[in-house]
């Protein structure tokens, strides 16, 4: 694999009156979406920790306000301290997640009151934003940043919910059922294609810049890894043969008991799956969701194939054979709809394969975002020519061999928090997130020659 990095100025997306009611309009969307999380459970349980992995729910809440504060209120609006006092409290890198439940923490009444203030002087000052006075607030940017985190928080919450043991509180309409037939590998030609972007206004540090790559030829799953496929890989002792795990993996696999994906039991001669609170029957063409990067890994190889890097991911997600240019999206550039992929919460689960076939790339390869975020086999690294922007805490401090990338994003990723250049990371241990994969291989030279 080479690399080129490419340089491309950034232009306005928008007009000013434009942008600022594109800015409001994610604002507001979003927000009612933070809300519907937080008042699903009673003060109690957005007061409990759920899981050591997480969160109170109310921590997240509070945290939501305080990282709209820094940036907007403070920074980009360089107004007063709404409460300067819990900047501390609410600093994610200060106060690891096990530690939190210990904290003075914001009851929920006085979360509610702090972000509903902090969104009140963002929207006084949003009027008389100058979207050219610095890079922080070209395109509104710094709107968009703390768009995306809280989305990101959101889906944090989703899965504090998927952990908590107490009565049901979410509901939604079961995806679409499969509309087109979905098997098989899609060969991806040998050559260059451009990852990464230099252009989309609101895209992080991390996806930039954009970058030209030349992979050799390659296979990629045309869906994700099902559980019906995911089932056999079980049935046939996956768990109990170390052949199939690397080092690392076989080792968690004994340290920490797996015999199934999370939040799957025995029932009967098949599979339960316990989704927010309620148990169904696993079901076959679904993708296997909750697997660590361990799992995934280890069924690959069982498979006779391995993970995709996040390079051949991004090829076969955005190269367009025909015009040779990468996409924003699988589908083209404009934003995903009910009709392309599984996103925002508007299911509970992912969607069969095969649902969504509007969604395909170019070369044929579906689901790619929405349903199962996707284990790549890369390390997060910066791209030749990294940045960090506007802070190094975003995701350079993450850079090196501990966290692997996942790509995509799931069924409870906002449409504002993911695309085709998007970067999610995680360790390899990490399962409580909605994780999936799909499966690559190297071309054989019939292959490559089609």
């Amino acid at each position: 694999m080479s690399e080129t990095t490419t340089t491309t100025t950034p232009t306005p997306q928008w007009g000013p009156e434009r942008l600022r009611s594109r800015i409001a309009a994610e604002l507001d969307r979003t927000r009612a979406r933070t809300a519907l999380l937080a008042d699903a459970v009673d003060d109690d349980e957005l007061m409990r920790q759920h899981s050591p992995l997480m969160s109170p729910l109310v921590w997240d809440l509070a945290h939501i306000g305080n990282q709209e504060e820094l940036w907007l209120v403070r920074d980009v609006g360089g107004r007063a301290p709404v409460r300067c006092d819990i900047d501390e409290l609410y600093d994610a890198f200060k106060q690891p997640r096990r530690d939190r439940p210990a904290l003075p923490l914001l009851p929920p009444a006085e979360a509610r009151r702090y972000v509903a203030t902090v969104r009140e002087k963002v929207y006084d000052l949003l009027d008389g934003v100058r979207f050219t006075d610095r890079p922080l607030v070209t395109d509104g940017f710094a709107f968009g940043m703390i768009v995306q985190h809280e989305q990101q928080h959101d889906e944090t919450m989703l899965a504090t919910h998927q952990l908590r043991a107490g009565a049901p509180a979410l509901t939604a309409p079961p995806p679409p059922e499969p509309r087109a037939r979905v098997t098989g590998e899609v060969l991806v030609p040998a050559g260059p294609f451009t990852m990464g972007t230099s252009t989309d206004p609101w895209a992080l540090d991390n996806e930039r810049p954009a970058h030209v790559v030349d992979l050799p030829a390659y296979l990629i799953d045309a869906a994700p890894v099902t559980n019906g496929a995911y089932r056999e890989f079980v049935a046939d002792g996956g768990y109990d043969d170390p052949r199939w795990w690397s080092g690392p993996g076989w080792r968690h696999r004994s340290e920490a008991g797996l015999t199934a994906p999370l939040h799957w039991r025995r029932d009967g001669d098949g599979w339960a799956y316990r989704r927010f609170g309620r148990w169904s029957a696993v079901r076959d063409d679904e993708p296997v969701v909750h697997v660590c990067f361990h799992e995934a890994q280890a069924y690959a190889t069982w498979a006779g194939k391995r993970l995709p890097t996040e390079a051949e991911w991004e090829k076969a997600a955005r190269w367009d054979p025909a015009t040779g240019r990468s996409r924003r999206y699988p589908w083209g550039d404009g934003d995903p709809t009910a009709e392309h992929a599984n996103l925002g919460q508007r299911h509970l689960w992912p969607a069969p394969v095969g649902a969504y076939p509007a969604g395909a790339s170019p070369l044929g390869v579906h689901q790619l975002v929405g349903d199962v975020w996707e284990w790549t086999s890369s390390p997060l690294r910066g791209y030749p020519g990294f940045t960090a922007f506007p802070y190094r805490e975003y995701s350079e401090v993450f850079f090196g061999n501990d966290h692997r990338v996942l790509r995509g994003g799931s069924f409870g990723t906002d449409r504002a928090a993911c695309r085709g250049t998007f970067r999610n990371w995680d360790y390899p241990i990490r399962r409580q997130i909605f994780s999936g994969f799909r499966c690559a291989r190297d071309a054989t030279v019939e292959e490559a020659r089609g």
